[in-house]
């Protein structure tokens, strides 16, 4: 999968540099067309002539040196790269990616491209370990930049620990593997994809509400595959403490009223509408504008139902992909083909949330994906981003099968 890939080979100034020559070697061997870039302390272990021998290619040093006078260099660059590779990563390096920093022609070149970005780190074990490194490494993950993690031995600096350079063939073999996912993986690229997500909460008064134990976390997966699998990912979610996802655009609800408005607003030239947040069903026919004061004996609230968002857009269905989410106790199954069938649905996500690791709030899940045209797939026990990732490629397949 290397082969005819175009890829930009990051150098920062770090002993590990020699072992970016084996690199560079192993993928123009692989049959990659290798272009580097060198941090001007990375020249000071390593000559530029080295680099340019093993790649068969200019190298690039300084961000003022244009070669070609009809192109800007870190842009063309940027744009011809198929992904970018940094190896060997410094502290120095990944601290100005994370913060936006552009100083020479690495640091320029990597805030323009759209590429992927590949990053091994290698330094010096306390330095890897130092807080302010693990935040900006954070934060570059949160980006959907990938790590290559240094293996752990003798470091140049005399430490044992974690901070070796990965061997160059271990980095080629992480490359290689990625791009054979990418390749096979079903694209939802192009298609626009709405997921509603969380709890609601119904008002009392201004200190009391009801609510459920909906995390967020499963409709949050959700968005974040699909907008990794290339889709334009609108999320509609209620109350909860989960970060944005990358890619995703966010609209904030409380009430399943607010919530109702926002999903029928966003529903119209959506192609999949996945509705997995867990609306309330009843709210408190009367509130309060100031807080109700306690009193002898008993308080009765009388609740009065919400709208049914599920039916409401499985009514107005024209082309979107509609699919549901049930949570249940008992008889689930069952209980997720007459809801697939009464809402007009495409597909029913079940789940059992009296299975351990299936319910409210845990970062697992187990469930049933059932199509309208008779197709169950079990999905078993897994991390929530995993049985979302599952969950879009049933999606996929099967709006792909029903479209024949």
């Amino acid at each position: 999968m290397v082969n005819g890939k175009k890829i930009v080979l990051g150098v920062t100034g770090g002993i590990a540099a020699y072992k970016a020559c084996t690199l560079t070697s192993r993928l123009t061997q692989a049959g990659a067309d290798v272009k580097v870039v060198m941090t001007e302390s990375a020249a000071k272990f390593v000559s530029p002539l080295t680099f340019q021998a093993l790649s068969r290619n200019p190298v690039f040093t300084d961000t003022f040196d244009e070669k070609d006078p009809a192109k800007i260099a870190h842009i063309d660059l940027a744009d011809w790269a198929d992904l970018v590779l940094i190896a060997p990563a410094t502290a120095n390096i990944i601290g100005k990616m994370a913060n936006g920093l552009a100083d020479d022609m690495l640091s320029t070149m990597l805030l323009a491209t759209q590429a992927p970005v590949y990053i091994a780190p290698a330094m010096n074990v306390h330095m890897y370990a130092h807080p302010a490194v693990i935040e900006n490494m954070k934060t570059l993950e949160g980006w959907r930049y990938r790590f290559i993690e240094p293996g752990n031995g003798l470091l140049a600096c005399g430490y044992v620990g974690k901070g070796r350079l990965e061997e160059p063939e271990a980095i080629v073999e992480v490359i290689k593997d990625d791009l054979n996912k990418r390749e096979t993986t079903p694209t939802l690229k192009g298609k626009r994809v709405l997921v509603s997500a969380g709890p609601t909460k119904e008002k009392v008064d201004p200190v009391r509400y009801f609510t459920n134990h909906s995390s967020g976390k499963m409709g949050f997966a959700i968005a974040s595959e699909a907008a990794k699998m290339g889709a334009e990912v609108t999320l509609v979610t209620g109350p909860v403490g989960l970060e944005t996802p990358v890619g995703v655009r966010r609209i904030d609800v409380e009430s399943a009223e607010q919530m109702y408005q926002a999903m029928l607003e966003q529903y119209e030239g959506k192609d999949i509408v996945i509705k997995a947040a867990a609306v309330a069903d009843y709210r408190p026919a009367l509130t309060y504008e100031e807080k109700m004061k306690k009193q002898p004996g008993a308080w009765t609230v009388e609740m009065e139902r919400t709208k049914d968002i599920l039916l409401e857009l499985g009514k107005r269905k024209q082309s979107q992909y509609l699919v549901g989410f049930a949570a249940e106790t008992t008889d689930p199954l069952e209980y997720g083909r007459k809801k697939l069938e009464s809402k007009n649905l495409d597909a029913i996500v079940v789940n059992n949330i009296k299975t351990t690791g299936a319910g409210f709030g845990s970062d697992t899940n187990a469930v049933t994906y059932i199509s309208k045209h008779g197709l169950e797939k079990t999905i078993e026990l897994a991390a929530k981003t995993e049985v979302a990732k599952q969950l879009l490629v049933l999606i996929g397949s099967t709006m792909k099968d029903e479209s024949r």
